[in-house]
């Protein structure tokens, strides 16, 4: 139920949304065959992608995945199921299904991708009809030498950023440490939870040990953050009526020492983690080096060696 939002995942570097007109694109969403399957997707030409466009031939796949299926706790049942009547873009009970970027059509009963046709229907690994919502907290510091000084990269001139990365266990590639929002709540609660669970390996910790780390990560999480980026996550898992959305922060360390008195740590979805220099060479879920990227704007960081270089590839 942790597994990243942008697993498989990259958001368009564009404004995706405008005043009530909102827009989006995607091309991970079109992608076959569909993640953990050998499902392929119906083909959607770039031109019908956009449900304003009129396509009476549209006969997507139906398909929704047997651990969905298997009603887990993360999962919602059915549509059709008895005594199922989600309220959809308001809060329904402790799930939200509001979207970050405003209203969604609902159409059948079924909601409908704000982002256009995917060639699939039902959920697939998804488990809310909807939005289903991520936290992806970007955790920074400046890399110092061993004299404490800022380290500025040789051909930019600008400070070296550096963030806590880690190397999921499923997709085996370097990501930042995000999961799924659990019902009821809050994003500031995900975010420091799941930086705990895969950065700090809370989950294997005595509960006078996690409590230490609580009070240390307190100090970092209640200081004033940024939010780098806020709504639709271009994702493979993504269908017709179920859809990734996430909201990346960053909490940053100016000086560095509070993070040095916290011990990086592997656990749960994670298999190594470590802190990792900023650039544009890193090699991330592409979302991630979108998020990162924003980072080093706002920041005023070293990203690359080409002062032209304003956009991700």
């Amino acid at each position: 139920s942790s597994l990243s939002a942008s697993c498989w995942s990259r958001p368009q570097p564009v404004n995706m949304f405008s005043s009530s007109h909102v827009k989006f694109q995607h091309s991970k969403a079109l992608t076959s065959p569909y993640p953990g399957s050998h499902i392929q997707r119906s083909q959607v030409p770039e031109d019908k992608v956009g449900w304003l466009t009129e396509w009476e031939d549209y006969n997507p796949v139906e398909y929704t995945a047997k651990s969905v299926l298997a009603g887990p706790s993360w999962a919602d049942p059915q549509i059709n199921h008895e005594g199922f009547s989600p309220k959809f873009n308001e809060r329904d009970g402790e799930v939200e299904r509001k979207s970050l970027n405003g209203l969604y059509v609902v159409e059948n009963g079924r909601p409908r991708n704000p982002a256009g046709r995917t060639g699939l229907t039902g959920r697939g690994l998804l488990g809310r009809w909807g939005p289903n919502h991520a936290a992806d907290p970007v955790v920074t510091r400046w890399k110092r030498d061993r004299s404490g000084n800022k380290v500025a990269h040789p051909v930019s001139g600008k400070n070296i950023l550096q963030f806590v990365a880690i190397k999921r266990r499923d997709c085996g590639e370097w990501a930042i440490p995000g999961g799924m929002v659990d019902p009821g709540e809050k994003i500031t609660a995900t975010l420091k939870r799941e930086f705990q669970e895969e950065a700090l390996n809370s989950l294997q910790k005595s509960p006078e040990e996690k409590a230490k780390l609580e009070k240390q990560l307190q100090k970092l999480f209640s200081q004033e953050h940024f939010v780098v980026y806020r709504g639709y996550v271009d994702d493979p898992r993504n269908t017709d009526n179920a859809w990734m959305e996430t909201e990346a922060v960053n909490y940053h360390d100016e000086t560095g020492e509070t993070m040095d008195k916290l011990p990086l740590e592997a656990g749960d979805d994670a298999g190594v983690v470590k802190w990792v220099d900023i650039s544009e060479k890193l090699e991330l879920y592409a979302s991630h080096s979108y998020f990162i990227k924003l980072v080093t704007e706002k920041r005023g960081a070293h990203w690359s060696e080409d002062p032209a270089s304003e956009c991700l590839e």
